[in-house]
């Protein structure tokens, strides 16, 4: 972690520097991080969020250490330094459990946080703003903060007991941004005030110290507020910087911590930039790698349909959707409306819960079937230009041995690349 930090330690001196933060369990996502990670000799970000990964396997299947030994695994395949891969557990607390009592969901949740730290995640973001279902609402800043505190305790504890000593870093926030994207249209966003960060700040040390924390205190690193910066189905809230001036001119050389900026796919590379000269120096992006995947198979599979026989054709888009409409719960409280704009939706959604779908067997099977016939074909450029423009940057061998795959991971490594450059590393 210390190059990461240091890069933190640069952002609080007045330097435009940053780290980025990769969200997804997806394997090409991954793959494409790390091959970044290689190339330009960088360290990368790496967190799986609550939901993804947890004690029971989350939507991906995967305990903590599950998670930590697939990357690693990939790493080695890729012929990647470990030295340059760090860990980080997202949204961290009772997310996963909002409907049952506070205290059952608390109890799940020191669990989680136990797995995480156990499994050598070392960076945790102790997301306790969301209210349980005995909780009155809004729920207390002092509650918020006491669990935050109860959670770090675990970590504390944990890691002293499985290394001998604790070098966990925390995030802490009381405006927490839903993972993954808003659930409803957004009408207009607020940016934290000031006074609000201080007493988020004030409290939750309180709420340290009094749970014997204070070493661990000077651990926090990150803390989240609302920049302005949002993301729902179908619009995105781009940063303005002259709204969160007053909220720059916390942050000083002489602090522990940053801002920690989520849902910050799809923003500009410039608006990206402007967050990390504002102090908002570790950027979280998810959905948006892989709707850029999504983007991309999609694209590859119009060119499929023009250019392969029907029965050989893997029909992905299709199978894609007759898997999601068996399995509506995964998505339907994310999208609304008539099972037209639904269906539009599930394809096309900036929240991209298609997400979830990409390690379903019959997708596999498809997505693999695609790639397998995109290998085999010499695809004219004008339908590259039609279909994948990105692509057609891309300078594939003449044999188009493994083209498929690349042209879908260079849709992601592009994303990647926006968020390198915006954090000053490219």
């Amino acid at each position: 972690m210390q190059n990461l930090l240091q890069q933190l330690a640069a952002n609080r001196q007045g330097e435009n520097k940053g780290i980025f933060s990769v969200c997804s369990a997806h394997p090409w996502v991954i793959e494409a991080a790390l091959n970044h990670a290689k190339t330009h000799q960088l360290d990368v970000l790496i967190e799986a969020t609550a939901n993804q990964v947890n004690q029971f396997g989350g939507y991906t299947a995967m305990q903590p250490a599950d998670f930590i030994q697939f990357v690693k695994s990939m790493a080695k395949n890729l012929d990647c330094d470990e030295a340059l891969i760090h860990f980080g557990g997202d949204h961290l607390g009772p997310v996963c459990w909002q409907h049952k009592p506070a205290e059952e969901a608390m109890m799940l949740a020191d669990s989680l946080i136990a797995d995480y730290v156990r499994a050598g995640f070392k960076k945790i973001h102790l997301d306790t703003s969301m209210a349980c279902a005995d909780d009155s609402l809004p729920l207390c800043e002092n509650e918020i903060a006491a669990r935050a505190a109860r959670l770090c305790a675990i970590a504390e504890q944990t890691a002293r007991t499985e290394f001998g000593k604790s070098d966990i870093y925390y995030v802490i926030g009381t405006e927490v941004p839903p993972p993954g994207g808003a659930d409803e249209v957004i009408d207009s966003l607020t940016v934290t005030a000031v006074s609000d960060v201080e007493r988020t700040l004030q409290l939750h040390q309180k709420a340290f110290f009094a749970a014997g924390l204070a070493e661990a205190w000077q651990r926090v690193i990150g803390v989240v507020v609302q920049p302005g910066v949002e993301f729902d189905n179908w619009q995105v809230v781009q940063f303005d910087a002259s709204k969160a001036a007053a909220l720059k001119t916390l942050v000083s050389p002489t602090h522990t911590w940053v801002y920690e900026a989520h849902s910050t796919d799809y923003q500009h590379t410039q608006q990206l930039a402007q967050l990390v000269e504002n102090h908002f120096a570790i950027l979280k992006v998810g959905p948006e790698l892989t709707f850029a995947l999504r983007e991309a198979l999609f694209g590859l599979s119009h060119i499929e349909e023009l250019l392969v026989a029907p029965l050989q054709q893997s029909h992905l888009r299709q199978v894609v959707a007759n898997d999601m409409a068996t399995e509506p719960a995964s998505w339907q409280r994310f999208y609304h409306g008539t099972s037209t704009a639904q269906a539009m939706q599930c394809y096309f959604s900036l929240s991209d819960r298609i997400r979830y779908f990409w390690t379903k067997p019959h997708v596999q099977a498809a997505v693999s079937k695609l790639i397998a016939n995109i290998n085999t074909l010499h695809i004219p450029k004008p339908l590259l230009r039609q279909y994948l423009p990105y692509a057609a940057e891309l300078d594939i061998a003449k044999n188009n041995e493994g083209q498929g795959k690349r042209f879908a991971t260079h849709y992601v490594e592009r994303v990647i690349a926006r968020y390198a450059s915006a954090c000053g590393q490219l």
